[in-house]
């Protein structure tokens, strides 16, 4: 969250071996400082770039009177803003990248989002600045990528990391695009003694090269896959699923004949980045995944085709949400009803339902959200627009069909409402816990496994800059709500609460740094360790008969993986769990 309350630039204390800080300069409560540059040659002259941006849960804003550039020739102690200086944009600034060259004194590039933005190089440390290379490609989506980096050998040679990557061999005139392994780039290393030895830091991953780039090493040795939701098949052993932000959907199996689960047996399922996936019971070949913008999939693995069967097939990638038909979330659900695999759920701001493998679509349900218009403008001024899907707001963000009593539909939203039809989508009641604050995310609803008319929720308001777990149970429908997460550490918010299918009342939380378990529905809390790191928790499940609890984690923490299972015989006769097994996914 881009949420810079008190953001600043700060040195460390003379001869205090980094153990205080002295706070050197401040722009506003708005802005924060993005980027810092040394001078090689002379190591108390500094330039920072400050930012002023805010992300909210439907809205993001780049650019205001907090972005500007300083410098400073005492080693921070002092500070002069250049922002305005000769040659730069006169008008709104947004983000800003700033490198000094290390090949050629007082020579210093900077990369800025504004109206008449481009890359601009001053040959005097700062007082004046040429403008070079306005091509929108190297600015694009700034506020997510934007950095410029010098090479520490040659003075004529400059990077810029976009979705692509970008680099310069006359001083910033003119940038070709140059390949790397993957896109979405977000920082460089330049060796400077052997620039020909650098590592990029991109969305897939890092890479190495020893020769300028002619060759880069492979991103398929490292566990950096980051996932949203966990589902499995009916095969033995079964398959875990997945989709990996900006990368592919993704199964592994949870077990193999080989003395490890390697590359070779993980495929694509269809769908994309951020969706959920649903796998059908009864022909484990049939995946449904989705991504943002409401894509959706029918992926058989016997053909290995990918069908699209959207709700509604209109693309509205780079319009804000008031221009869809439907505001489908980042990442929306997709879900098969447990009493019947030809019954297929996805939800937008309305849930939908296809009996006919996705050819046809009914609306089920009226707009299950606040419907709040104001929340629904397009994103990303007051410069560049920036709508992916991201801050699509007012959606169904959870939904659960009980798997005891069929037609008993549980649908949450990402603006903080909680409904239930209990005749199959023909009508639909607010059933939001009284408990509940205003605006909360409604992350996952768990339909009890034991009881029709018992579900829980797990809500999250981290984006509101309150971390508290929110978890709450009912017995009766919806009718009444009990709070059940005050035996979980505060400032530890909840993602994700799952029950036991073969022991009432034994719950599951996935939380911001692990799991924790509690034996008497939510009355107490412990938290599983044994050698799971400490890492935030997205999803999680309990797959039976085979008595494994089942997580994805975001991003492998020492781990080395981001599926994980574990036998939990043992959390069900009340004791800790000691070990996690892990099924490790290709690192793409």
């Amino acid at each position: 969250m881009l949420m810079a309350r008190t953001a600043s630039v700060a040195c460390t204390a003379r001869a205090m071996a980094v153990r205080t800080w002295e706070h050197v300069l401040f722009r506003s409560a708005d802005a924060g400082a993005n980027d810092l540059s040394m001078d090689p040659n002379n190591p108390r002259i500094l330039y920072a770039a400050f930012w002023e941006a805010r992300r909210t849960p439907s809205s993001l804003t780049s650019g205001g009177p907090g972005s500007g550039l300083f410098k400073s020739i005492d080693a921070g102690d002092t500070w002069t803003e250049i922002s305005r200086n000769k040659g730069l944009p006169k008008g709104v600034l947004g983000k800003l990248g700033v490198a000094v060259s290390g090949a050629r004194r007082d020579r210093v590039w900077a990369i800025v989002e504004a109206e008449d933005g481009a890359v601009f190089r001053s040959d005097d440390g700062g007082e004046t600045f040429e403008k070079l290379c306005d091509d929108r490609t190297l600015r694009e989506r700034a506020w997510y990528y934007h950095h410029v980096i010098a090479d520490p050998r040659d003075p004529e040679t400059v990077w810029v990391l976009n979705t692509e990557t970008h680099k310069s061999n006359d001083g910033g005139q003119t940038f070709a695009t140059f390949a790397i392994p993957h896109g979405d780039n977000h920082d460089l290393w330049i060796d400077p003694n052997d620039p020909r030895r650098m590592i990029e830091g991109n969305d897939g991953g890092a890479c190495v090269t020893f020769n300028a780039g002619a060759t880069w090493s492979s991103l398929y040795n490292q566990p950096t896959a980051e996932l949203y939701h966990v589902t499995t098949d009916t095969r033995a052993p079964y398959r875990v699923y997945g989709a990996q932000q900006d990368n592919t959907t993704i199964t592994v199996p949870s077990r193999s004949p080989l003395t490890a689960i390697t590359n070779a047996e993980y495929h694509e399922v269809g769908g994309g980045e951020s969706g959920y996936i649903a796998v059908r019971p009864d022909d484990a070949n049939i995946v449904y995944a989705g991504s943002y913008l409401g894509y959706l999939t029918r992926y058989d693995h016997r053909t290995g085709q990918a069908r699209s069967i959207e709700v509604w097939p209109d693309q509205t990638l780079g319009a804000g949400a008031k221009e869809a038909k439907y505001r489908f979330q980042w990442t929306f659900p997709i879900m098969l009803s447990p009493h019947d695999p030809n019954v297929l759920y996805v939800t937008g701001n309305v849930v939908f339902r296809s009996t006919d493998d996705g050819l046809s679509w009914q609306t089920i349900s009226p707009d299950l959200t606040r419907n709040d218009v104001s929340k629904f403008e397009s994103s990303g001024g007051p410069l560049t627009q920036d709508n992916t899907g991201a801050e699509y707001y007012g959606t169904v963000f959870a939904f659960a069909e009980s798997p005891l009593e069929r037609g008993v539909l549980w649908a949450g939203s990402d603006d903080g409402l909680v409904h239930i039809s209990r005749d199959n989508g023909q009508s639909w009641h607010n059933v939001t816990p009284p408990g509940l604050p205003e605006w909360t995310l409604i992350s996952i609803i768990e339909a009890s496994p034991h009881a029709a008319g018992s579900a829980y929720v797990a809500a999250t308001r981290y984006k509101l800059d309150d971390f508290q777990p929110y978890v709450f149970k009912t017995d009766d429908y919806g009718s009444s709500w009990t709070r059940i997460s005050d035996g979980l550490p505060d400032g530890v918010f909840v993602r994700v609460v799952r029950e036991d299918p073969a022991k009432r009342g034994l719950l599951y939380a996935g939380t911001e740094t692990g799991v924790f378990v509690s034996s008497d529905d939510g009355a107490t809390w412990q938290p599983l360790k044994g050698n799971l790191p400490v890492v935030p928790i997205h999803d999680l499940l309990v797959k039976e008969p085979e008595g494994d609890l089942v997580l994805w984690q975001p991003t492998a923490v020492r781990s080395g993986s981001s599926t994980i299972s574990v036998p939990f015989a043992s959390l069900r006769r009340r004791s800790p769990c000691g070990w996690w097994r892990r099924a490790r996914p290709c690192a793409t």
